[in-house]
């Protein structure tokens, strides 16, 4: 992602880990939509699926230099 950004043009000015949730495996088989608030499966395993809560996320923060 930061790679992406940066060969756009835009340089990393931040990030930070506030969304980040290291309960989140990240193998799901309906992937991040089996989580909450979508809870894709309805409530097979809904309390395992609410005990992780939402996602793990990233939050970067871009700027695009002055020419």
């Amino acid at each position: 992602m930061v790679k992406l950004a940066t060969d756009a043009g835009f340089a990393l000015e931040g990030q930070s880990e506030i969304n980040a949730n290291p309960q989140d495996t990240k193998d799901y088989a309906q992937g991040v939509w089996t989580l909450p608030p979508a809870l894709k499966l309805g409530n097979e395993d809904k309390a395992k699926y609410l005990a992780i809560g939402e996602s793990d996320r990233m939050t970067l923060r871009f700027v695009k230099p002055a020419k």
